[in-house]
């Protein structure tokens, strides 16, 4: 076909082609079937903010908590990883938006024929050399949108990525501020034990110096004895936890355990003080979480995965070009009447493989349905996620208050029970019952006190961030 008739063909292809598949539609709220409430029954006193993870985690005021989310952000390989699959992803979209726009390449070719009899009609030699030098061009006529959807495809899948990134990150945050609040708890913890270990010593002394005095029984002896070992064994199980979680931080952190362990052995209270998160409606709650959007962007990609697999129904034409010389001699290139030029439009088309575009078809349109079903049930862990957890912080908030009081009246029990039996009021049966309530209300308190703290940082978690200024509230995990 000339040259001057193939372009006027071309360029109606072009107009004249169209887009297979389905052109993707985020869901409406209308189309998922999930019922969104317009406020969580546990947060309607909160207000939607920006988000912002530094001024959060500040709000507990602790600068080692501060000075180890920066680390873990910098150094966690975890979150390395993601940036990696990110980069790829990124690269891939590249690659695929190039793929619709002509390909140039540079082509060079030296050949040397020995034609047989039948071969030499017209050409005299018994040995032919071609020499050849140009630049070829191909465009792929994207008449049925095989590279456009494709292309969709690939974005969505670099927004799905930078998603899980984030998701990852604010994964990698929250599980070392757990990690972190845990060893100050199992920190905690050791203090009781040790003050009761401290007390528990006090009481056999007393015990025995009244056992010499001939006012107490051996029986009271072994009973003292008894409650202090027992006290004492809870030392070892609590050891070992709080290696457990520095170990963790360690990890979390991308550093070695050595210089950790050098800043965190030692004993450090809970946080008094925790920031609170304005919790919004549920719209506000999964615009931010990126698991949701994670899911919205695959459910983006299958759909346009259907347009990719719908396309291959149809032929591939391609426009071809050539520009360059040919010679005989390589002296002769680029010499008068050695410049070649061809432009031709190639068709592909698999008829055989129909049977099997049409099955890639239905299993991407399945894929999608899929995605839109996994996308539906991610809305509603989230929901879930988030509800649960501020039911779980306002009831933990009832139960430490009621600790804190259950344990000033223990203690001033406890006190009472050994005036008394020093005083020979009271058998060491009353003394030693009044240390076990008060050991028991100690460690609940203290475990209260952690958990209230861990279900901070796992509405952190669920909400997927954290207010730009948070204000902070006294906490009833607050020491007395």
């Amino acid at each position: 076909m000339p040259h001057n008739r193939l372009l006027p063909v071309t360029l109606a292809l072009l107009i004249s082609g169209c887009v297979v598949g389905p052109d993707y539609q985020a869901p409406s709220r209308d189309s998922l079937g999930v019922d969104l409430p317009e406020h969580f029954h546990e947060g309607e006193r909160s207000n939607a903010r920006a988000y912002s993870d530094r001024a959060f985690w500040e709000g507990f005021q602790d600068p080692i908590l501060a000075d180890l989310i920066d680390r873990a952000l910098e150094q966690n390989r975890t979150l390395e990883a993601g940036v990696a699959r990110y980069e790829r992803a990124a690269a891939l979209l590249g690659a695929a938006r190039s793929e619709r726009w002509p390909q140039l390449n540079a082509q060079s070719n030296a050949a040397e024929q020995y034609p047989a009899d039948v071969e030499r009609f017209g050409v005299g030699a018994d040995r032919i050399e071609t020499y050849q030098v140009g630049a070829a061009a191909t465009w792929e006529l994207d008449l049925f949108g095989r590279l456009k959807r494709n292309t969709e495809a690939r974005q969505a899948q670099l927004g799905e990525t930078r998603a899980d990134l984030q998701a990852l990150q604010v994964a990698a945050v929250g599980e070392l501020a757990r990690s972190y609040f845990e060893l100050r708890g199992l920190q905690q913890q050791r203090a009781v034990a040790q003050e009761s270990i401290a007390n528990l010593e006090q009481s056999l002394d007393i015990v025995r110096a009244r056992r010499d005095a001939g006012e107490a029984t051996l029986f009271d002896d072994l009973r003292a004895q008894t409650q202090l070992e027992a006290t004492r064994a809870l030392l070892p199980d609590i050891e070992s936890g709080i290696h457990a979680r520095l170990q963790r931080v360690a990890v979390l952190t991308g550093q070695a355990y050595g210089p950790l362990h050098a800043q965190l052995t030692n004993n450090a209270p809970l946080p008094t003080q925790l920031p609170n998160i304005p919790v919004g409606t549920p719209a506000d709650v999964l615009l931010r979480r990126p698991d949701v959007r994670a899911a919205e962007r695959r459910l983006a990609g299958a759909t346009a995965e259907i347009g990719v697999s719908t396309a291959e129904l149809f032929p591939r034409l391609s426009l071809r070009g050539f520009i360059g010389s040919v010679a005989g001699d390589t002296s002769e290139l680029f010499n008068a009447g050695s410049e070649s030029r061809s432009v031709s439009l190639g068709v592909d088309w698999t008829l055989l493989d129909v049977g099997g575009n049409r099955a890639r078809v239905r299993a991407s349109n399945a894929e999608a349905r899929a995605a839109l079903s996994d996308y539906e049930q991610t809305l509603l862990e989230a929901l879930a996620e988030t509800e649960t957890l501020l039911v779980r912080y306002d009831r933990g908030q009832e139960r430490t208050q009621s600790l804190n009081a259950s344990t000033v009246a223990a203690d001033r029990a406890a006190e009472l029970a050994r005036s008394r039996y020093e005083l020979g009021y009271h058998s060491y049966f009353e003394v030693l019952d009044a240390e076990r309530a008060l050991i028991e209300t100690r460690e609940a308190l203290v475990r209260s006190r952690t958990d209230e703290v861990l279900t901070m940082v796992g509405l952190y978690r669920a909400l997927a961030g954290a207010p730009d200024v948070p204000q902070v509230t006294e906490a009833t995990t607050q020491s007395r």
